[in-house]
């Protein structure tokens, strides 16, 4: 498979392997999304062991879906050529997509992102992200209530899993993944996995910037005594899905993939301007996110309000002080390195670099989206004016970030490989 799947594609692929495999795979309904969409969730083997796969929690982040497709695929054939393979042993629960209103926000991702060298231009224009209150994994850190994420505890209450393994992919960078405990032996596996497929492993993290790094492109969870070291925001990371595993003795494994590789990302070589570098991001970051506030600011009486249009609370959401959160957060790392502490990387710099393009880029494309649908006289100066902005963005993110696009099959089988190397660590500490 070389190209990403609509929802309704992967609910009827799910179904075909049903029908193809009889008795291997069950397809069910789990639960209801805020706008009564279901939520499917495929279970293949029989084992007493169960790995809970979520994917596309986040729904600009599609790969997860064919990934989850892919694994249920191997599984059902039933070769148990390996213990977590093998369907005696393991019943693997693939929930087929946790935000099924985000992703039909996100529905032009598929085809904006088909055919060999996809743009970012054509991407950005269509991926939606929500504000971390809707998004069903993140929610209960904010204290929201969703159908989603309630059912996502029901079925961890339910399975039990030794694992689960949260899909999804970045933008730009390289692969890596974050756990909420150690799993011994993991990133072997997911180095080979990465090597053989030419994809690099990113050498740092924005996602988990201050989580343990036992080894390049892995990242774990402090234990809950050093919070305090958390980004601003996931302090009451304990809250969310991705730890209620912890309950059983279970592990989760968040698995990033990228869609564009950078250059840089798997460099260790010490970057001699760190300081000034991070400077630079962050006012990158906070002068981007300001040019697009301010042509939200000319739109705002005639654009759909908050309460009505999804992409319209992003944006507010992130004009009122998103921006500055993150570029808050770089603030430690420089302070230590102007104090001469622990020496910043090329790779670390480069994942930074990455989250201060990508937040105006976001932004950008849900506004120029807005402008475009909109009728008012004032509507299309204004998406000229964003534009010209936004495709300069992509131009230089591409250019300095020295960006070459993953194939989708590469981006599944470096996916697909990093689970089944997390799912043998966890049924080996299981026992």
């Amino acid at each position: 498979m070389d190209r990403y799947l609509t929802v309704a594609e992967v609910s009827a692929a799910a179904r075909q392997l049903v029908s193809r495999y009889p008795g291997a795979g069950r397809l069910r309904r789990v639960g209801t999304s805020r706008a009564g969409r279901p939520l499917e969730m495929l279970s293949v083997g029989h084992g007493p062991a169960h790995v809970l796969v979520v994917a596309r929690p986040h729904p600009d982040e599609p790969v997860g879906a064919v990934t989850a497709l892919s694994l249920a695929e191997r599984v059902a054939r039933g070769d148990g050529r390996t213990p977590a393979t093998d369907p005696a042993r393991v019943t693997w629960d693939v929930v087929l997509c946790l935000d099924p209103d985000g992703a039909a926000l996100s529905d032009g991702v598929e085809e904006a992102t088909a055919g060999p060298a996809p743009a970012l231009e054509r991407y950005f224009r269509a991926a939606f992200r929500p504000v971390a209150a809707e998004q069903p994994e993140w929610a209960p850190i904010e204290s929201a209530r969703l159908p989603e994420s309630g059912a996502l505890f029901d079925l961890i209450d339910d399975r039990r899993p030794v694992l689960q393994c949260s899909l999804h992919g970045i933008e730009a960078g390289g692969a890596f993944a974050q756990l909420t405990d150690d799993l011994p032996g993991f990133a072997e596996g997911f180095h080979t996995a990465a090597a053989g497929l030419s994809v690099p492993v990113q050498h740092g993290t924005f996602d988990a910037l201050y989580w343990e790094n036992p080894a390049p492109g892995v990242h774990v969870l402090p234990p809950p005594e050093s919070t305090g070291r958390l980004a601003a925001g996931s302090e009451n990371i304990g809250r969310s899905t991705w730890c209620a595993p912890r309950r059983y003795g279970g592990v989760t494994a968040i698995v990033e993939v990228p869609m564009w590789a950078s250059a840089w990302a798997d460099d260790p070589s010490p970057r001699p301007d760190a300081v000034s570098a991070l400077r630079g991001l962050s006012r990158l970051v906070r002068d981007g996110g300001e040019q697009v506030t301010a042509v939200l600011d000319k739109g705002r009486g005639f654009l759909p309000p908050p309460e009505e249009s999804a992409p319209r609370r992003v944006l507010e959401w992130m004009a009122d002080g998103l921006y500055d959160l993150v570029a808050d957060s770089w603030q430690p790392l420089a302070r230590q390195a102007a104090a001469g502490g622990e020496r910043l990387t090329t790779a670390q710099i480069c994942a930074l670099d990455v989250v201060a393009r990508r937040q105006p880029l976001r932004a950008a494309g849900l506004l120029l989206r807005l402008l475009s649908a909109s009728d008012d006289p004032a509507a299309p100066s204004l998406h000229d004016e964003l534009h010209a902005l936004f495709t300069a963005w992509c131009a230089d993110f591409a250019r300095e970030s020295g960006l070459r696009w993953v194939p989708v099959r590469d981006q599944v089988d470096l996916q697909s490989r990093t689970v089944l190397a997390a799912a043998e660590c966890a049924l080996r500490s299981a026992r």
